[in-house]
Parts: C-alpha cells; sequence; structure tokens
C-alpha cells in the first residue's frame, strides 16, 4: 500500500502525477475533481513563489541592516575620539554621552609554574624533556617555555642558564655534556616576564 509522502517536493510531485493522470483518463477516475486540486496547487505555487520572494528580500535587507550598522560604528567611533580630545582635562564628562575615561593599561601577568617536569629519553648527548602547562587560573598565558640548566662544577652548581626555547610542553635537546652532574628546569614567559620555574630534574648523561 502506497504511503502519503511528508516531504514537501515528495507531495507536490504527487500532486503534479495525480493531475496529470486525471486529464489523462478521466473515465477510469470519474470522481475525480481536477479542477479544486489544480486550484489547491495554483494557490501552493503562488505562496511558495511570494515566500522565496521574501527570502530573497529579507536577504537584501539584512546585508543593507549590516552595511548601515557599520557606517554607524564608523561615524561613532570617530565622535567618541573626538569627544575624548574635548574632556582631556575632565575624562569623566564623557559619562554625559554614555561613554566612560579610558582605563589605565593593566599590566600583564607572567605565567604560572609548569607542571611535572620529567626526564622522557636519555641519549649519548642527548635528552627529551616533557611538562605540563600552568594550572589554569594561576598567572597569565603562557607565549613560550624557557629550558635552563645548571652544572656542577667544583662541588658546586652554576647558574642557571638557558639552553632551548619550546612553544609547546616538550623539547628535545643535543649537544648536551656528558659525565658531569646537571639539573634542568622550565619556566614560563609572557611581556609580563618570567613566571616560576617548576620542579628540578637531575641527571647524568
Amino acid at each position: 500500500m502506497a504511503k502519503f509522502p511528508t516531504r514537501e517536493s515528495d507531495v507536490i510531485e504527487l500532486a503534479d502525477e495525480m493531475i496529470a493522470g486525471y486529464l489523462a483518463n478521466p473515465g477510469v477516475f470519474p470522481s475525480s475533481n481536477v479542477a479544486e486540486l489544480q486550484a489547491a496547487r495554483s494557490l501552493y505555487g503562488v505562496s511558495k513563489d511570494t515566500q522565496m520572494q521574501a527570502q530573497a528580500d529579507a536577504a537584501v535587507a539584512t546585508e543593507d541592516k549590516g552595511e548601515k550598522l557599520v557606517a554607524l560604528q564608523d561615524v561613532m567611533h570617530l565622535q567618541l575620539r573626538k569627544s575624548e580630545t574635548d574632556t582631556v582635562v575632565d575624562p569623566e564628562k564623557l559619562k554625559m554621552i554614555g561613554w566612560a575615561p579610558k582605563s589605565d593599561p593593566t599590566p600583564s601577568q607572567p605565567p604560572g609554574q609548569p607542571q611535572s617536569l620529567k626526564i622522557v629519553k636519555e641519549g649519548k648527548g642527548t635528552l627529551d624533556l616533557n611538562w605540563e602547562k600552568p594550572e589554569t587560573g594561576k598567572g597569565g598565558k603562557v607565549r613560550n617555555y624557557i629550558v635552563k640548566r645548571r652544572e656542577l662544577e667544583g662541588g658546586e652548581m652554576t647558574d642557571w642558564h638557558t639552553v632551548g626555547t619550546a612553544i609547546e610542553t616538550d623539547i628535545e635537546l643535543e649537544g648536551q655534556p656528558r659525565g658531569v652532574t646537571m639539573e634542568y628546569n622550565v619556566v614560563g614567559v609572557n611581556v609580563g616576564g618570567e613566571g616560576d620555574p617548576s620542579n628540578i630534574v637531575d641527571v647524568v648523561l
């Protein structure tokens, strides 16, 4: 048994086939009312055309509104800059037009402490390190990481010095001293400066 369609396109296709079939075979379908079916189909077509035109008009209107909004914003920005100049002696007066004085720039906060620094691979003069990002909410956003090293010399550790930089949370270091006790740490860096150093890992290659 045929199932009445639910999709709009299928309904229209069936309506057109019914009209064509009724017109071609009036003796087979004496109870058909082709005129009524054609009228309903015609009204649908008019409504469909109206809808499509309305959608096209709406798209044009939306684009025009967007252009007018951009133009309005440009005028507002220009006027606000002029008003900021007018009230340079007393910026609080900008509140009279719904605006406000420019706030002082907030200093950038250095990143937080990198977490869980560890050695993942050792080789002849090579060392692979891995760590985790600072805890969320602890310090500013990391721009990049600096890997530092110090060595044991004469029974004392040297000062920390940079041996590599990384964007991600891992690095492969080559050309590292052999047969020397070394310590490594990692610090995050941004425009606010260096953050707190990570934990220390030591190794002898």
